[in-house]
């Protein structure tokens, strides 16, 4: 007979680490320091701080902690601007210098390429850092909830906690709490101006929050678009179908801010916020917005990609043109091509660009840009990359000379890549969102190609996000 005994599993009691050297930080944003041979990863402090860390969690070869107290601080210390700095996961970087983050997205960068990679770079351009690093971002999307984010202030004070509606951002890892965003750094105005009156209509005129949970609620989401020459677009998702209240909602944006050119609304009774599925419908103005970028316009729908940071991703497709090398001769492939924005900005000096897109709206978005653009020498194609690009594919559609490749956070397929290989272009240029796998892919590539240039772009200030643009040259 065995007799089985349940033993409670102790608790963990917190203690704190008295002034902790901060000597580094990793690429997700977490301070690093040592004791007593263990790592300890800390949030709320930056490189150069030694600190006062509560002790939050011990396992078996780390630690993780707060800054409970700033004993001395780093040079590379600097203000937060944002009232909901620490409590919003989306700017992680506001306490550190804006040179400090560059040198930072520069090294990690450089240790993804050495450690994962394993590969022998032969030049790194500089960083190209951001001239705007607030107010960058062209899109914002905001979730309504009837269940707000409170604060450790407000849960002390929980019997005088009336409001619990807001609009913001979903707190890092709760799907079901928003912060209720007051002013965000992000999206240069009227965005602030245009959350805050929707969020003041509906408490006027007594329409309902969502409620995530038990799937209930008038508004659910709203989608805030901008172009640098301009343009304004609003998307309005609710989950309740309530015709007179979504009427009053829209008209009372147009007349507040006739500087809406796009005013969209959408009904989404699905389980999840994406708008996949979901058919837009216009209220006021047209079904898109317009970018420009060197004499070309790219024409934005409200389901349509594009690069959230508009004069950055200028810089970032000027340095992927450089990188290609074209003469007017060369054909192109332009893999996970999207909207068609680095096809089409490429296109005049290529004699022909392929694009290919997994998603069929976004081909077609390509394929009206090159219309708009008046370009003729590209031509796109939806489907599974790994599926699509294949050795019947190259044979139709020609050897490419050059490969320009941005696949998502999750780097290329491995099929990919062997197609890419058997396609044997002169030049790759890999443009990458995530320099982990960025490395990966180039490694098994490295047998074919020299790894020649690389050179990071700063897209996302405050965050710990960079883009990394690779010059491969087949051997």
């Amino acid at each position: 007979m065995y007799f089985c005994k349940t033993v409670a599993k102790r608790k963990f009691k917190r203690y704190t680490l008295e002034g902790l050297e901060i000597t580094g930080i990793t690429a997700e944003g977490m301070a690093v320091g040592r004791h007593e041979g263990l790592v300890v990863f800390v949030k709320g402090a930056v490189p150069g701080d030694k600190a006062d860390v509560l002790v939050l969690r011990k396992k078996k070869n780390f630690l993780e902690g707060e800054v409970s107290r700033i004993v001395e601080s780093s040079m590379d210390r600097v203000k937060p601007v944002c009232e909901h700095f620490g409590v919003c996961g989306g700017c992680k970087w506001q306490h550190l210098s804006y040179t400090a983050q560059l040198n930072y997205k520069f090294q990690q960068v450089t240790d993804a390429m050495s450690r994962i990679g394993h590969l022998d770079v032969e030049a790194y351009a500089p960083i190209a850092g951001n001239s705007s690093p607030y107010f960058y971002r062209n899109k914002l999307e905001f979730t309504a909830s009837d269940k707000r984010w409170l604060t450790v202030e407000e849960i002390g004070e929980r019997d005088t906690i009336a409001f619990q509606n807001a609009i913001g951002f979903h707190i890092p890892g709760m799907f079901d709490k928003v912060l209720d965003i007051q002013h965000c750094h992000l999206q240069a105005e009227p965005s602030n101006a245009i959350r805050l009156a929707v969020k003041d209509y509906l408490v006027r005129h007594g329409l309902t929050f969502f409620n995530i949970r038990h799937q209930h609620g008038f508004l659910r989401t709203l989608m805030i678009r901008t172009t640098s020459t301009g343009e304004i677009m609003v998307l309005v998702a609710v989950f309740e179908n309530d015709e007179a209240a979504l009427t009053g909602l829209l008209s009372h944006l147009k007349t507040q801010f006739p500087q809406i050119t796009a005013l969209l609304y959408t009904h989404n009774g699905k389980k999840n916020d994406t708008l996949e599925g979901l058919e837009i419908k216009v209220f006021h103005g047209v079904a898109y917005i317009t970018e420009k970028m060197e004499g070309l316009a790219f024409r934005i729908s409200a389901k349509s990609f594009y690069q959230t940071n508009s004069l950055q991703a200028y810089e970032l497709y000027k340095i992927t043109r450089e990188f290609c090398g074209l003469t007017g001769n060369e054909t192109v492939y332009d893999l996970y091509t999207g909207t068609g924005t680095i096809a089409n900005f490429v296109a005049r000096q290529a004699k022909k660009v392929v694009g290919v897109e997994y998603v069929e709206d976004a081909v077609i978005d390509a394929r009206r840009n090159s219309e708009l653009n008046q370009i003729h020498n590209t031509t796109f194609f939806a489907g599974d990359m790994k599926e699509v690009l294949n050795e019947a594919f190259v044979q139709e559609h020609g050897q490419p000379d050059v490969i320009i490749t941005d696949p998502p956070r999750a780097g290329m397929h491995e099929e990919v890549v062997k197609v890419i290989l058997k396609a044997n272009p002169n030049k790759i240029v890999y443009v990458s969102c995530n320099p982990a796998t960025q490395a990966r892919d180039l490694a098994l590539m490295s047998e074919q190609y020299r790894v020649v240039k690389m050179q990071p772009v700063d897209m996302f200030p405050q965050t710990t996000h960079v883009e990394n643009v690779a010059l491969l040259v087949r051997k």
